[in-house]
């Protein structure tokens, strides 16, 4: 980003990904350089293996500068381990009557972390959300009013301590600065979601290996945020279980012939199963189709049922509206748009990144929606960086009526 290359780093449970990207006139990014491996040392979002993951990074950054011819000191990498988790906390500190200034509403987002700050977790974002001035709502921008207290609703999200940390200590292991931090569904939303879609309310949903994680955006702004630790990566388990197959070609069958939903030819459509341990022209199976689907359907129920779950728990299910985005590669099974519809009772739309110049085909599927919202959150706050701010931990925000009328209820 200082160079005026913006670099992101999407650190998944099944791959990294690198994109390399600079703006054009327009304002538009375009992808200059892309990179992506399988990640070897991560599961479920955390690290489990610094070296393997460390040979997965380099090899994805050195394919993204390859194909760019230009090199990446510092990158925008997304968080999805330490178990992510959103709290809205209500601060207000006193104006003696002056006009609000900078040093005021940094002040005020100060008293927000410290209010949050614990020793277990660390502090990823903290997003104002609704301003308030001696109790006036839907106030966008304060600086320049006067009055005798300043409030404001603070989105704060924070993660584990230790995976946060292993994951930076493994990205300066790879010789690169990290110049924000940004969680996972935050980044997905950015890339996937039209305008429209996060004004008036909506649900993303990304469906990664590893983990299945939500942001529910109201009023353009980011309010909520959970990870729950299911993936694709489970539902390939489960057929190599089920099927006694190789892991491999678990996945193979996933891809290739694997749906969520049912049809009326699958009992006559026959799969040729090798069995695990065999040679490749040991003995295998021969099993129907109707036999994959029903190991794959109830995983991903399961996992919409989860995300249903934890939507009403936090009280923000019906606040978000019946608007669902789904994305992620997990996303792609055939039938999941359809039995997330079911499950959720809302109206569901599979989503990719939009907006982007210089995605070939391959890139530009919902697998890759995180690591382009990185691009599109370096963009968005450039300016902020310049402020001396430290990227990914304060953001502007905007006021609107209906969340300050949820925090009033909730707080």
């Amino acid at each position: 980003m200082r160079g005026g290359l913006i670099a992101a780093l999407d650190v998944g449970s099944t791959k990294v990904c690198c994109f390399l990207a600079r703006v054009q006139e327009d304002g538009a990014p375009r992808i200059v350089g892309i990179g992506h491996q399988l990640a070897r040392g991560m599961r479920l979002g955390a690290v489990v293996d610094m070296e393997e993951l460390e040979h997965s990074i380099r090899a994805s950054v050195d394919a993204a500068e390859d194909m760019a011819g230009e090199r990446a000191r510092a990158v925008v990498v997304n968080i999805s381990g330490g178990a992510p988790a959103s709290t809205n906390v209500k601060v207000e500190v006193a104006m003696n009557g002056h006009a609000v200034n900078e040093a005021d509403i940094r002040r005020m987002l100060d008293h927000g972390r410290a209010h949050h700050h614990t020793a277990d977790r660390e502090l990823i974002h903290a997003i104002p959300v609704d301003y308030t001035i001696d109790g006036t709502e839907g106030i966008k921008d304060p600086r320049g009013m006067y009055g005798d207290r300043l409030g404001v609703a603070i989105h704060v999200v924070s993660a584990a301590i230790g995976p946060v940390r292993n994951l930076t200590t493994v990205v300066h292991r790879c010789h690169l600065d990290i110049e924000a931090r940004v969680i996972s569904p935050y980044a997905a939303g950015l890339a996937c979601l039209v305008d429209d879609e996060r004004e008036l309310g909506v649900t993303c949903i990304d469906m990664g290996g590893g983990t299945t994680s939500i942001a529910v955006f109201v009023g353009g702004q980011l309010v909520h945020t959970d990870v729950i630790p299911v993936g694709g990566h489970h539902v390939t388990n489960d057929i190599a279980r089920g099927l006694s197959t190789p892991v491999s070609y678990a996945e193979r069958m996933k891809t290739l012939f694997g749906s969520c939903m049912p049809s009326a030819a699958d009992d006559r459509e026959m799969l040729k199963v090798p069995l695990v341990g065999e040679d490749e022209d040991g003995a295998s199976n021969q099993v129907p189709r109707s036999m994959l689907i029903q190991i794959i359907q109830p995983r991903i129920e399961e996992t919409l049922e989860l995300v249903r779950s934890h939507l009403e728990h936090s009280g923000f299910d019906k606040m978000a509206g019946r608007r669902v985005v789904l994305t992620g590669g997990a996303s792609q099974m055939q039938g999941a748009r359809d039995l997330a519809s079911m499950v959720l009772d809302k109206q569901v739309r599979l989503g990719r990144p939009v907006g982007f110049h210089g995605l070939p085909e391959a890139t530009n599927g919902p697998a890759f929606s995180s690591c382009a919202g990185l691009i599109r959150y370096a963009l968005a706050h450039q300016p902020v960086a310049k402020t001396g701010r430290k990227g990914g931990s304060d953001e502007e925000g905007s006021g609107w009526g209906r969340f300050g009328q949820w925090l009033k209820r909730n707080f």
